[in-house]
């Protein structure tokens, strides 16, 4: 009988008929491999940032952009700078030379995104790598014609008697998902007159069409301008159809509807620094603690944040009641992070 194989010393591979296998305590101890003291202490200006929505940029010492993000939570997503940045280490300099933390709170993160992409098509930061960003700016086009009428995303407006534009959104695909969901729960296309018999049968397949085509329509724009309770009801829809769905185990429909209601909570969400409003020009300023935060709107889209520390505010300085809160709260901000050391 062949004596066994001798028991391989410590740290010695262990050969087998498919080649050398490496001990299991030294793949552990690279797994399990604890943060070491290169990693940086999260400073205390991350440390007080709220977990909301918003948009960041990181300053030099001699006060240069050094790079502007946006976040759905603004703590965790900051903070990942001080931790082990894994794939992102060509950031460990910037990091380095960060003297400064801003932080500008959105109301969604939907107006965070609109932040940032109008900001970036303006200055492009050293570190940024896109002008802009990669969602595409969408439109949701209402016609109510009786013969044909239609709900859907358009990349370009084009005015018409009767047609009603909302928007622009950000993100084509989030866009045309909001618009499926509306037609689910308002089938507004299987209204008009001219319906063939399959289109007839795919209304009925996707629910009873209640109402002619003006009061679907009505149901429709109410949604969109953010009326509560149609948001309520369009919401209060969707989410019993997913739950069938998933309760006679349609997976897939299921994971589609809860795709469409969060596109259309995507749509729905606040945000004012991007609007239709080509004639729309101000700057807007809220003021805490000797910190002036002001805002640049021109042609409906914010195109400039700025902060300086300042004793009292500008004589022209303007803060309409619509803004007041926004601004008061991100003033209380910039005062609050003008105070926390970075390094």
């Amino acid at each position: 009988m062949r004596a066994p194989y001798p028991a391989p010393a410590a740290g010695q591979p262990v050969h087998t008929q498919g080649g050398p296998v490496r001990p299991a305590c030294r793949a552990r101890s690279r797994a399990v491999r604890p943060h070491d003291e290169r990693v940086p202490a999260r400073p205390a200006a991350v440390r007080s940032l709220p977990a909301e929505p918003g948009i960041y940029r990181f300053r030099d010492a001699a006060g240069r952009v050094l790079y502007l993000g946006r976040a759905v939570d603004l703590r965790r997503r900051v903070g990942s700078y001080w931790g082990d940045l894994g794939d992102r280490v060509h950031l460990a300099g910037m990091v380095r030379r960060t003297a400064r933390i801003e932080a500008l709170v959105c109301d969604s993160a939907h107006e965070a995104a609109w932040a940032e992409r109008n900001l970036l098509e303006r200055s492009l930061p050293p570190w940024n790598r896109l002008r802009g960003g990669t969602e595409v700016p969408v439109s949701i086009r209402l016609d109510p014609s009786p013969a044909a009428p239609r709900l859907h995303a358009v990349s370009a407006v084009r005015p018409a008697p009767g047609v009603r534009v909302f928007g622009p959104y950000l993100g084509s695909r989030k866009v045309r998902l909001a618009v499926s969901a509306l037609n689910r729960v308002h089938p507004l296309a299987y209204a008009g007159g001219s319906r063939s018999a399959a289109e007839r049968e795919l209304a009925q397949a996707r629910g009873p069409v209640r109402g002619d085509v003006g009061e679907l329509a009505g149901a429709i724009t109410a949604v969109l301008d953010r009326r509560p309770d149609a948001v309520a009801a369009a919401r209060e829809t969707l989410t019993a159809r997913r739950d069938a769905a998933a309760h006679v185990q349609a997976y897939e429909a299921a994971a589609r509807l809860q795709e469409e209601i969060a596109a259309l909570e995507w749509v729905l969400a606040p945000q004012r620094v991007t609007t239709p409003d080509a004639d729309r020009d101000e700057d807007v300023t809220g003021w805490a603690d000797d910190v002036l935060v002001r805002l640049r709107i021109r042609g409906g889209r914010l195109t400039g944040w700025e902060q300086r520390r300042c004793a009292r505010p500008d004589r022209g300085a303007s803060c309409p009641e619509t803004w007041e809160p926004f601004l008061r709260r991100n003033a209380e901000l910039a005062a609050r992070l003008a105070r926390l050391p970075v390094s």
